[in-house]
This record gives structure tokens, C-alpha cells and sequence, in this order.
């Protein structure tokens, strides 16, 4: 069954005070089934990241249609869904994981992944005892759990992440550069984890640059030059 469709997705950028209008992607088409990984890869700068985060709408495309095929929804557009129907994909169905941490003020690393469940309606005592397993499943030292992550390492940042995202186990999960900043060893049990989703029917697009790490793990692989997908 198809889940996603991304349909001749286009995105550019405009820098108001030099005047200049940057190319990011352009006519990108990618279908996406149930329990299917696709991975993307290409050069830094070729519009990789930006696919993701319009799937995501935290950029809107400037051309194009984005159909996923919703649980609560049916088939919805995620370019023109409105915010209150982003804002419980992303709680409910959809899964990110960034390079980046974003996290609310004053919200230790163990509240972070706890909220990610709670926010879909579970207890605090089964969402704490969840969390607590996550968190030792990515080797988040405990000694961090109860501290706020504005000090934690780029890998202790991304780990947090992994856990936030994946403990939803999530509909769709999409992965921009998830294992960039890890060591060998939680760079497999990323993947070891990602095969347990797929097992669970997750639906996934990653962005690598980690050939190695996708095999095994991706269905289908597309190369992405200069905002476009080649052959």
C-alpha cells in the first residue's frame, strides 16, 4: 500500500536584502509503500534535507503535492493540510529526527521522551518507565537524564533524538543524517532499531551519507544532484 507520494515537489529560497533566489529542489517525485525504506542520498547542498522537512511542513514547497495517507485523515496533502492537522501528524503519526535538538525550555532529556508519549495520551508512569528504556537502549548515560541537553555533546544531542522520535514508533519516520555525529557501536544499534520498525510496518526516508550503514536497510536508494533525482 502507498503511503506517501511526493509529487513534483519544488522549493526554492529567497534572500530579500541581495535580491537572490536559491534552487533547492525541483520536480522531485517519490512514492513511498508501507514498511518501505528509501534512502537519499547526494552531495551536501543538493536538496536533500529540504524533501524531509517538506514532508515535515517545516518548510512549505513552492510547487508540488505531498499525499500521505493518514490514519486519522485518510489521504491528506501535507501542503495544504492546515496547522492543527500538521500539528497532530507530527504527535501522533509522523516521526523526525534531526541533527538538531529541539527542545523546549527547562525540559530535562528524560521529560523530552517522556512528552513524546504523553503528548499521544499515555500515563506518566508508563511513559517515564518507556523513556527510561529508550534511553539506555541508545546509551544516554543516566547520569544525564535528569539534567537539561544545552550541554550535551553532538552525539548525546542526536541520541536524544533518536530516542524522542523513535519511541512514538511512529507511522513515518523520516531520518536526516541520524547517525552523523555516532560511534560505530550506536550507529548499529540505530540500525538494529530501524529493522525492528520495519518489522512494525514503519514507514521510512533516511538521508545518508553513510553508504555502508544503508545496506540492509534501505528498499530503494535515490540520488539527488543539484535539487533534482538522477539515474
Amino acid at each position: 500500500m502507498e503511503i506517501l507520494s511526493i509529487k513534483n515537489l519544488t522549493k526554492d529560497f529567497y534572500l530579500h536584502n541581495p535580491g537572490l533566489k536559491i534552487r533547492s529542489c525541483r520536480n522531485i517525485s517519490i512514492t513511498l509503500h508501507e514498511g518501505e525504506f528509501v534512502g537519499i542520498v547526494g552531495l551536501s547542498g543538493a536538496g536533500k534535507s529540504t524533501i524531509l522537512k517538506c514532508v515535515n511542513r517545516s518548510y512549505l514547497p513552492l510547487e508540488g503535492d505531498i499525499i500521505y495517507d493518514s490514519l486519522a485523515f485518510g489521504k491528506i496533502n501535507l501542503v495544504t493540510a492546515n496547522e492543527r492537522e500538521i500539528l497532530f501528524l507530527r504527535r501522533h503519526e509522523i516521526g523526525y529526527v534531526s541533527q538538531f535538538l529541539n527542545i523546549m525550555p527547562r525540559t530535562t532529556a528524560k521529560e523530552h521522551v517522556m512528552n513524546a508519549l504523553i503528548d499521544r495520551g499515555m500515563d506518566n508512569l508508563a511513559a517515564e518507565r518507556e523513556a527510561r528504556e529508550m534511553l539506555d537502549y541508545f546509551r544516554l548515560p543516566d547520569n544525564l537524564w535528569d539534567i537539561y541537553p544545552a550541554t550535551f555533546s553532538g552525539g548525546e544531542r542526536l541520541r536524544l533524538n533518536l530516542a524522542h522520535a523513535m519511541v512514538k514508533k511512529p507511522r513515518l519516520l523520516m531520518l536526516d543524517e541520524p547517525t552523523a555525529s555516532l560511534d560505530n557501536k550506536t550507529k548499529m544499534l540505530v540500525k538494529d532499531m530501524l529493522k525492528k520498525l520495519k518489522e512494525k510496518n514503519t514507514s521510512m526516508i533516511g538521508i545518508f551519507h553513510d553508504i555502508e550503514f544503508m545496506e540492509g536497510v534501505c528498499d530503494r536508494v535515490f540520488n539527488i544532484s543539484e535539487g533534482g533525482i538522477v539515474s
